[in-house]
Protein backbone atom coordinates (compact mmCIF):
# COMPACT_ATOMS: atom_id res chain seq x y z
CA UNK A 1 0.00 0.00 0.00
CA UNK A 2 2.94 2.34 0.56
CA UNK A 3 4.05 1.48 -2.52
CA UNK A 4 1.28 2.56 -4.29
CA UNK A 5 0.55 5.98 -2.34
CA UNK A 6 3.88 6.81 -3.71
CA UNK A 7 1.94 8.03 -7.05
CA UNK A 8 0.41 11.20 -5.58
CA UNK A 9 4.63 12.06 -4.98
CA UNK A 10 5.77 13.82 -7.76
CA UNK A 11 9.08 13.37 -6.55
CA UNK A 12 9.19 9.86 -6.34
CA UNK A 13 6.96 9.63 -9.36
CA UNK A 14 9.92 10.99 -11.03
CA UNK A 15 12.23 8.34 -9.41
CA UNK A 16 9.90 5.16 -10.39
CA UNK A 17 10.67 6.93 -13.86
CA UNK A 18 14.00 7.05 -13.95
CA UNK A 19 14.91 3.44 -12.54
CA UNK A 20 12.28 2.66 -15.12
CA UNK A 21 14.41 4.44 -17.77
CA UNK A 22 17.73 2.94 -16.38
CA UNK A 23 16.06 -0.35 -16.48
CA UNK A 24 15.09 -0.16 -19.71
CA UNK A 25 19.05 1.56 -21.01
CA UNK A 26 20.68 -2.00 -19.47
CA UNK A 27 17.97 -3.91 -21.54
CA UNK A 28 19.48 -2.08 -24.86
CA UNK A 29 22.73 -3.31 -23.37
CA UNK A 30 21.64 -7.07 -22.84
CA UNK A 31 20.46 -6.99 -26.14
CA UNK A 32 22.97 -5.46 -28.01
CA UNK A 33 25.56 -7.84 -26.05
CA UNK A 34 23.38 -10.64 -27.21
CA UNK A 35 23.62 -9.69 -30.70
CA UNK A 36 27.73 -9.83 -30.61
CA UNK A 37 27.25 -13.14 -29.08
CA UNK A 38 25.06 -14.63 -32.00
CA UNK A 39 22.53 -15.38 -28.71
CA UNK A 40 18.61 -14.48 -28.50
CA UNK A 41 18.38 -10.70 -27.23
CA UNK A 42 15.97 -12.34 -24.41
CA UNK A 43 19.06 -13.85 -22.98
CA UNK A 44 20.88 -10.69 -22.72
CA UNK A 45 17.71 -8.87 -21.23
CA UNK A 46 17.86 -11.48 -18.47
CA UNK A 47 21.56 -11.81 -17.99
CA UNK A 48 22.40 -8.53 -17.33
CA UNK A 49 19.26 -7.59 -15.77
CA UNK A 50 19.54 -10.45 -13.09
CA UNK A 51 23.30 -9.02 -12.65
CA UNK A 52 22.94 -5.43 -12.62
CA UNK A 53 22.01 -5.42 -8.84
CA UNK A 54 24.94 -7.59 -7.83
CA UNK A 55 27.12 -5.63 -9.73
CA UNK A 56 26.42 -2.30 -8.85
CA UNK A 57 26.70 -3.98 -4.57
CA UNK A 58 30.27 -4.98 -5.96
CA UNK A 59 31.44 -2.12 -6.95
CA UNK A 60 29.67 0.68 -5.15
CA UNK A 61 28.12 -1.30 -2.38
CA UNK A 62 24.75 -1.57 -0.77
CA UNK A 63 24.24 1.92 0.02
CA UNK A 64 24.55 2.76 -3.62
CA UNK A 65 22.17 0.16 -4.78
CA UNK A 66 20.18 1.55 -2.00
CA UNK A 67 19.98 4.98 -2.87
CA UNK A 68 19.20 4.23 -6.74
CA UNK A 69 16.26 1.97 -5.25
CA UNK A 70 15.26 2.96 -2.09
CA UNK A 71 12.57 0.30 -0.55
CA UNK A 72 9.00 2.48 -1.73
CA UNK A 73 10.57 3.23 -5.10
CA UNK A 74 11.67 -0.75 -5.09
CA UNK A 75 7.93 -1.58 -4.08
CA UNK A 76 6.63 0.26 -7.18
CA UNK A 77 9.58 -0.99 -9.42
CA UNK A 78 8.64 -4.89 -8.18
CA UNK A 79 4.97 -4.00 -8.68
CA UNK A 80 5.08 -2.94 -12.33
CA UNK A 81 7.43 -6.16 -12.96
CA UNK A 82 5.25 -8.70 -11.60
CA UNK A 83 2.19 -6.52 -13.62
CA UNK A 84 4.21 -6.79 -16.67
CA UNK A 85 5.24 -10.81 -15.75
CA UNK A 86 1.47 -11.16 -15.38
CA UNK A 87 0.74 -9.39 -19.32
CA UNK A 88 3.18 -11.76 -20.62
CA UNK A 89 2.09 -14.92 -19.35
CA UNK A 90 -1.46 -14.33 -21.12
CA UNK A 91 0.34 -14.76 -24.70
CA UNK A 92 2.46 -17.66 -23.21
CA UNK A 93 -0.59 -19.52 -21.51
CA UNK A 94 -2.96 -18.93 -24.44
CA UNK A 95 -0.16 -20.63 -27.07
CA UNK A 96 0.37 -23.78 -24.79
CA UNK A 97 -3.80 -24.22 -24.83
CA UNK A 98 -3.36 -24.30 -28.34
CA UNK A 99 -3.01 -27.76 -30.55
CA UNK A 100 0.72 -28.55 -30.40
CA UNK A 101 1.13 -32.09 -32.51
CA UNK A 102 0.03 -31.52 -35.84
CA UNK A 103 -0.05 -34.62 -37.91
CA UNK A 104 2.52 -36.30 -36.21
CA UNK A 105 0.53 -36.44 -32.69
CA UNK A 106 2.47 -39.91 -31.76
CA UNK A 107 5.89 -38.59 -32.36
CA UNK A 108 5.24 -35.48 -31.00
CA UNK A 109 4.04 -37.40 -27.43
CA UNK A 110 7.46 -39.41 -27.69
CA UNK A 111 9.48 -36.80 -27.92
CA UNK A 112 7.75 -35.01 -25.15
CA UNK A 113 7.53 -37.85 -22.61
CA UNK A 114 11.46 -38.58 -23.54
CA UNK A 115 12.04 -34.41 -22.38
CA UNK A 116 9.98 -34.31 -19.57
CA UNK A 117 10.45 -38.24 -17.83
CA UNK A 118 13.45 -38.26 -17.47
CA UNK A 119 14.23 -34.14 -16.16
CA UNK A 120 11.53 -35.01 -13.30
CA UNK A 121 13.53 -37.65 -12.34
CA UNK A 122 16.87 -35.69 -12.42
CA UNK A 123 14.97 -32.91 -10.67
CA UNK A 124 13.88 -35.32 -7.79
CA UNK A 125 17.84 -36.35 -7.64
CA UNK A 126 18.59 -32.75 -7.55
CA UNK A 127 16.50 -32.86 -4.44
CA UNK A 128 17.91 -35.72 -2.96
CA UNK A 129 21.35 -34.39 -3.52
CA UNK A 130 20.00 -31.25 -1.26
CA UNK A 131 18.21 -33.46 1.52
CA UNK A 132 21.58 -35.61 1.82
CA UNK A 133 24.07 -33.23 2.24
CA UNK A 134 21.99 -31.47 4.92
CA UNK A 135 22.44 -28.02 2.83
CA UNK A 136 19.32 -26.15 5.01
CA UNK A 137 20.23 -23.42 3.15
CA UNK A 138 19.11 -24.66 0.13
CA UNK A 139 16.24 -26.86 1.31
CA UNK A 140 14.25 -24.08 3.43
CA UNK A 141 11.35 -25.17 5.06
CA UNK A 142 8.98 -25.66 2.90
CA UNK A 143 6.89 -29.47 2.59
CA UNK A 144 9.11 -32.02 1.62
CA UNK A 145 6.81 -33.18 -1.19
CA UNK A 146 6.06 -29.64 -2.06
CA UNK A 147 9.82 -28.85 -2.27
CA UNK A 148 10.44 -32.29 -4.15
CA UNK A 149 8.15 -31.91 -7.36
CA UNK A 150 8.85 -28.12 -7.68
CA UNK A 151 12.12 -29.03 -8.07
CA UNK A 152 11.45 -31.69 -10.13
CA UNK A 153 8.63 -29.04 -12.44
CA UNK A 154 12.13 -26.32 -12.42
CA UNK A 155 13.91 -29.26 -14.10
CA UNK A 156 11.42 -30.23 -16.87
CA UNK A 157 10.75 -27.20 -18.47
CA UNK A 158 11.39 -25.95 -22.13
CA UNK A 159 11.20 -22.40 -23.13
CA UNK A 160 8.44 -21.93 -25.93
CA UNK A 161 9.25 -18.28 -26.38
CA UNK A 162 12.73 -18.60 -26.41
CA UNK A 163 12.91 -21.63 -28.75
CA UNK A 164 10.58 -19.84 -31.47
CA UNK A 165 13.49 -16.89 -31.36
CA UNK A 166 15.80 -19.31 -31.67
CA UNK A 167 14.01 -21.08 -34.43
CA UNK A 168 13.50 -18.09 -36.31
CA UNK A 169 16.76 -16.59 -36.28
CA UNK A 170 18.76 -19.86 -37.64
CA UNK A 171 15.58 -20.48 -40.04
CA UNK A 172 14.37 -23.77 -38.61
CA UNK A 173 10.95 -23.09 -38.16
CA UNK A 174 9.77 -25.27 -41.25
CA UNK A 175 12.59 -28.19 -40.13
CA UNK A 176 11.23 -31.38 -38.89
CA UNK A 177 13.56 -30.45 -35.64
CA UNK A 178 12.31 -27.30 -35.44
CA UNK A 179 8.50 -28.47 -35.54
CA UNK A 180 9.15 -31.48 -33.74
CA UNK A 181 11.13 -29.80 -30.91
CA UNK A 182 8.73 -26.64 -30.95
CA UNK A 183 5.49 -29.09 -30.32
CA UNK A 184 7.20 -31.33 -27.46
CA UNK A 185 8.23 -27.83 -25.89
CA UNK A 186 4.36 -26.87 -25.98
CA UNK A 187 3.28 -30.37 -24.58
CA UNK A 188 5.65 -30.18 -21.76
CA UNK A 189 4.87 -26.82 -20.56
CA UNK A 190 1.87 -27.29 -20.48
CA UNK A 191 1.69 -30.66 -18.53
CA UNK A 192 4.69 -28.28 -16.06
CA UNK A 193 2.08 -25.65 -15.18
CA UNK A 194 0.10 -28.52 -14.26
CA UNK A 195 2.53 -29.80 -11.71
CA UNK A 196 3.21 -26.35 -10.67
CA UNK A 197 -0.42 -26.07 -9.36
CA UNK A 198 -0.05 -29.33 -7.46
CA UNK A 199 2.98 -28.62 -6.05
CA UNK A 200 1.55 -24.79 -4.98
CA UNK A 201 -1.21 -26.74 -3.55
CA UNK A 202 1.03 -29.56 -1.64
CA UNK A 203 2.61 -26.27 -0.49
CA UNK A 204 0.29 -25.18 1.83
CA UNK A 205 1.36 -28.12 4.63
CA UNK A 206 -2.26 -29.08 6.33
CA UNK A 207 -4.73 -30.34 5.28
CA UNK A 208 -6.87 -26.76 5.74
CA UNK A 209 -4.04 -24.89 3.48
CA UNK A 210 -4.81 -27.74 0.97
CA UNK A 211 -8.51 -27.06 0.90
CA UNK A 212 -8.14 -23.63 0.79
CA UNK A 213 -5.63 -24.12 -2.35
CA UNK A 214 -8.47 -26.35 -3.76
CA UNK A 215 -10.69 -23.31 -3.75
CA UNK A 216 -8.82 -20.74 -4.79
CA UNK A 217 -8.07 -22.83 -7.78
CA UNK A 218 -11.74 -23.46 -8.07
CA UNK A 219 -12.38 -19.65 -7.85
CA UNK A 220 -9.69 -19.35 -10.69
CA UNK A 221 -11.49 -21.90 -12.98
CA UNK A 222 -15.01 -19.58 -12.43
CA UNK A 223 -13.09 -16.63 -13.44
CA UNK A 224 -11.51 -18.58 -16.38
CA UNK A 225 -14.93 -19.93 -17.54
CA UNK A 226 -16.74 -16.42 -17.21
CA UNK A 227 -13.83 -14.89 -19.17
CA UNK A 228 -14.21 -17.58 -21.77
CA UNK A 229 -18.06 -17.33 -22.22
CA UNK A 230 -17.56 -13.42 -21.95
CA UNK A 231 -15.18 -13.07 -24.51
CA UNK A 232 -17.35 -15.43 -27.23
CA UNK A 233 -20.45 -13.59 -27.15
CA UNK A 234 -20.99 -12.08 -30.34
CA UNK A 235 -21.23 -8.04 -28.08
CA UNK A 236 -17.35 -9.30 -27.36
CA UNK A 237 -16.43 -10.33 -30.52
CA UNK A 238 -18.16 -7.26 -32.47
CA UNK A 239 -16.30 -5.16 -29.70
CA UNK A 240 -13.12 -6.83 -30.41
CA UNK A 241 -13.12 -6.17 -34.22
CA UNK A 242 -14.41 -2.68 -33.81
CA UNK A 243 -11.99 -1.69 -31.10
CA UNK A 244 -8.60 -3.84 -30.94
CA UNK A 245 -7.01 -1.98 -28.60
CA UNK A 246 -9.83 -1.06 -26.39
CA UNK A 247 -9.97 -4.84 -26.22
CA UNK A 248 -6.88 -5.78 -25.81
CA UNK A 249 -6.59 -3.04 -22.21
CA UNK A 250 -10.26 -4.87 -21.27
CA UNK A 251 -8.07 -8.29 -21.84
CA UNK A 252 -5.27 -6.96 -19.83
CA UNK A 253 -7.32 -5.32 -17.12
CA UNK A 254 -9.69 -8.82 -16.81
CA UNK A 255 -5.75 -10.76 -16.42
CA UNK A 256 -4.52 -8.41 -13.71
CA UNK A 257 -7.80 -8.87 -11.83
CA UNK A 258 -8.28 -12.64 -11.39
CA UNK A 259 -4.02 -12.61 -10.57
CA UNK A 260 -4.48 -10.19 -8.28
CA UNK A 261 -7.39 -12.63 -6.64
CA UNK A 262 -5.55 -15.01 -6.76
CA UNK A 263 -2.54 -13.99 -5.29
CA UNK A 264 -5.02 -12.50 -2.53
CA UNK A 265 -6.29 -16.42 -1.62
CA UNK A 266 -2.78 -17.72 -1.18
CA UNK A 267 -1.93 -18.99 -4.51
CA UNK A 268 0.57 -17.03 -6.92
CA UNK A 269 -0.22 -14.46 -9.71
CA UNK A 270 1.02 -16.83 -12.26
CA UNK A 271 -1.70 -19.24 -12.46
CA UNK A 272 -4.35 -16.24 -12.35
CA UNK A 273 -2.52 -15.09 -15.48
CA UNK A 274 -1.90 -18.54 -16.92
CA UNK A 275 -5.99 -19.42 -16.38
CA UNK A 276 -6.94 -16.30 -18.19
CA UNK A 277 -4.47 -16.83 -21.29
CA UNK A 278 -5.82 -20.27 -21.61
CA UNK A 279 -9.70 -18.97 -21.34
CA UNK A 280 -9.09 -16.89 -24.42
CA UNK A 281 -10.68 -18.55 -27.58
CA UNK A 282 -8.71 -19.58 -30.36
CA UNK A 283 -9.06 -20.43 -33.60
CA UNK A 284 -9.68 -18.52 -37.00
CA UNK A 285 -12.92 -17.59 -35.71
CA UNK A 286 -12.22 -15.63 -32.69
CA UNK A 287 -10.96 -12.27 -33.35
CA UNK A 288 -9.54 -11.92 -29.86
CA UNK A 289 -5.91 -13.73 -30.92
CA UNK A 290 -4.79 -9.32 -31.80
CA UNK A 291 -5.58 -8.60 -28.46
CA UNK A 292 -3.59 -11.76 -27.18
CA UNK A 293 -0.56 -10.53 -29.11
CA UNK A 294 -1.02 -6.79 -28.05
CA UNK A 295 -1.32 -8.15 -23.98
CA UNK A 296 1.64 -10.59 -24.01
CA UNK A 297 3.93 -7.55 -26.26
CA UNK A 298 3.41 -5.39 -23.19
CA UNK A 299 4.29 -7.43 -20.47
CA UNK A 300 7.29 -8.15 -22.75
CA UNK A 301 8.60 -4.35 -22.78
CA UNK A 302 8.25 -4.64 -19.28
CA UNK A 303 10.36 -8.07 -18.50
CA UNK A 304 13.13 -6.15 -17.92
CA UNK A 305 11.89 -4.54 -14.34
CA UNK A 306 10.87 -8.36 -13.86
CA UNK A 307 14.70 -9.66 -14.45
CA UNK A 308 16.25 -6.74 -12.51
CA UNK A 309 13.83 -7.28 -9.85
CA UNK A 310 14.77 -11.00 -9.24
CA UNK A 311 18.44 -9.97 -9.63
CA UNK A 312 17.96 -7.55 -6.43
CA UNK A 313 16.07 -10.02 -4.52
CA UNK A 314 17.58 -13.44 -5.35
CA UNK A 315 21.18 -12.76 -5.76
CA UNK A 316 22.33 -10.48 -4.17
CA UNK A 317 21.60 -12.26 -0.71
CA UNK A 318 22.05 -15.74 -2.09
CA UNK A 319 25.65 -16.25 -3.84
CA UNK A 320 27.26 -16.70 0.13
CA UNK A 321 24.93 -19.50 1.01
CA UNK A 322 25.18 -21.17 -2.77
CA UNK A 323 27.19 -24.43 -2.73
CA UNK A 324 29.05 -24.55 -6.17
CA UNK A 325 28.40 -28.36 -5.90
CA UNK A 326 25.06 -27.72 -6.39
CA UNK A 327 25.28 -25.40 -8.80
CA UNK A 328 27.72 -27.56 -10.97
CA UNK A 329 24.59 -30.87 -10.19
CA UNK A 330 22.20 -28.69 -11.46
CA UNK A 331 23.81 -27.73 -14.78
CA UNK A 332 25.06 -31.27 -15.28
CA UNK A 333 21.78 -33.21 -14.23
CA UNK A 334 19.94 -30.37 -16.30
CA UNK A 335 22.04 -31.14 -19.39
CA UNK A 336 21.44 -34.80 -19.18
CA UNK A 337 18.38 -35.36 -18.26
CA UNK A 338 16.79 -32.57 -21.57
CA UNK A 339 19.68 -34.20 -23.69
CA UNK A 340 19.73 -37.73 -23.31
CA UNK A 341 15.61 -37.72 -22.71
CA UNK A 342 15.23 -35.68 -26.04
CA UNK A 343 17.20 -37.58 -27.94
CA UNK A 344 15.75 -41.10 -26.95
CA UNK A 345 12.14 -39.69 -27.17
CA UNK A 346 13.32 -38.79 -31.35
CA UNK A 347 14.45 -41.80 -32.03
CA UNK A 348 12.00 -43.72 -30.93
CA UNK A 349 9.16 -41.54 -32.62
CA UNK A 350 11.05 -42.39 -35.75
CA UNK A 351 13.26 -39.47 -36.39
CA UNK A 352 17.24 -39.97 -37.57
CA UNK A 353 19.95 -39.43 -35.47
CA UNK A 354 20.96 -35.72 -37.69
CA UNK A 355 17.41 -34.86 -36.58
CA UNK A 356 16.89 -36.43 -32.99
CA UNK A 357 20.00 -34.64 -32.04
CA UNK A 358 18.95 -31.23 -32.86
CA UNK A 359 15.50 -31.77 -31.18
CA UNK A 360 18.10 -33.21 -27.88
CA UNK A 361 19.93 -29.44 -27.82
CA UNK A 362 16.57 -27.73 -28.59
CA UNK A 363 14.84 -29.33 -25.70
CA UNK A 364 17.48 -27.70 -23.56
CA UNK A 365 16.55 -24.74 -24.09
CA UNK A 366 14.67 -22.91 -20.80
CA UNK A 367 15.27 -19.12 -20.53
CA UNK A 368 12.13 -16.86 -19.77
CA UNK A 369 9.82 -19.75 -18.70
CA UNK A 370 12.29 -21.34 -16.08
CA UNK A 371 12.64 -18.03 -14.63
CA UNK A 372 8.33 -17.59 -14.61
CA UNK A 373 8.26 -21.07 -12.63
CA UNK A 374 11.12 -20.41 -10.19
CA UNK A 375 9.69 -16.84 -9.71
CA UNK A 376 6.37 -19.06 -8.49
CA UNK A 377 8.32 -21.49 -6.41
CA UNK A 378 10.07 -18.65 -4.23
CA UNK A 379 7.14 -16.37 -3.60
CA UNK A 380 4.62 -19.06 -2.62
CA UNK A 381 8.04 -20.05 -0.34
CA UNK A 382 8.98 -23.19 -1.72
CA UNK A 383 11.74 -22.24 -2.82
CA UNK A 384 14.76 -20.63 -1.25
CA UNK A 385 17.27 -17.84 -2.81
CA UNK A 386 20.03 -20.63 -3.05
CA UNK A 387 18.50 -23.19 -4.84
CA UNK A 388 17.03 -20.52 -7.12
CA UNK A 389 20.10 -19.15 -7.67
CA UNK A 390 21.33 -22.88 -8.75
CA UNK A 391 18.51 -23.18 -11.43
CA UNK A 392 18.78 -19.86 -12.63
CA UNK A 393 22.74 -20.83 -13.53
CA UNK A 394 21.21 -23.87 -14.50
CA UNK A 395 18.74 -22.40 -17.11
CA UNK A 396 21.13 -19.37 -18.61
CA UNK A 397 23.66 -22.28 -19.30
CA UNK A 398 21.80 -24.29 -20.69
CA UNK A 399 19.50 -21.78 -23.22
CA UNK A 400 23.28 -20.44 -24.40
CA UNK A 401 24.58 -23.34 -25.48
CA UNK A 402 21.75 -24.35 -27.81
CA UNK A 403 22.84 -21.85 -30.42
CA UNK A 404 26.36 -22.49 -30.28
CA UNK A 405 25.48 -26.79 -29.96
CA UNK A 406 23.42 -26.34 -33.38
CA UNK A 407 26.35 -24.63 -34.81
CA UNK A 408 28.63 -27.05 -34.05
CA UNK A 409 26.36 -30.13 -35.42
CA UNK A 410 25.90 -28.15 -38.29
CA UNK A 411 30.05 -27.83 -38.75
CA UNK A 412 30.14 -31.07 -37.75
CA UNK A 413 27.86 -32.92 -40.55
CA UNK A 414 29.06 -31.21 -43.21
CA UNK A 415 32.49 -32.11 -43.02
CA UNK A 416 32.23 -35.83 -43.74
CA UNK A 417 30.09 -34.48 -46.83
CA UNK A 418 33.00 -31.99 -48.12
CA UNK A 419 35.84 -35.09 -47.23
CA UNK A 420 33.58 -37.54 -49.20
CA UNK A 421 33.01 -35.43 -52.11
CA UNK A 422 36.98 -34.66 -51.97
CA UNK A 423 37.65 -38.30 -52.48
CA UNK A 424 35.49 -39.13 -54.88
CA UNK A 425 36.76 -35.98 -57.16
CA UNK A 426 40.17 -37.04 -56.12
CA UNK A 427 39.40 -40.71 -57.97
CA UNK A 428 37.79 -39.08 -60.84
CA UNK A 429 40.93 -37.32 -61.80
CA UNK A 430 43.23 -40.48 -61.23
Amino acid sequence: MESLRLLGDAPRVAHVLAALAAILLIALTGRSLARVLRQPVVIGEIVVGLLSGPVVIALFGRDTLDAALPGPVFGVVKLIAQAGLVLFLVGLAHTLGADPAGPRRGGTLWVATGALVPPLVTGLLLAGLVLATGDTAARGDAPLPAFVLMVAVSMSITAVPVMARILADRGMTRSAAGQTALAAALVIDAVGWLLLTLAISLGAGSLDGVLHSVRALAFGAVCALAVRYGLRTRAARSACVKLPRAAAVLLGAVALAVALAMEHLGMTAVLGAALVGLAVPRGTDAPWERAVTTVSRAGGALAPAFFVVTGVTVLTGSFADTSWRLIAAAVVLGCVGKGLGGYLGARRSGRPPATARRVAVLMNTRGLTELIVLQAGLSSGILTGPIVLALIVMALTTTAMTGPLLTLLDRTERRPTTATYAVATESRVR
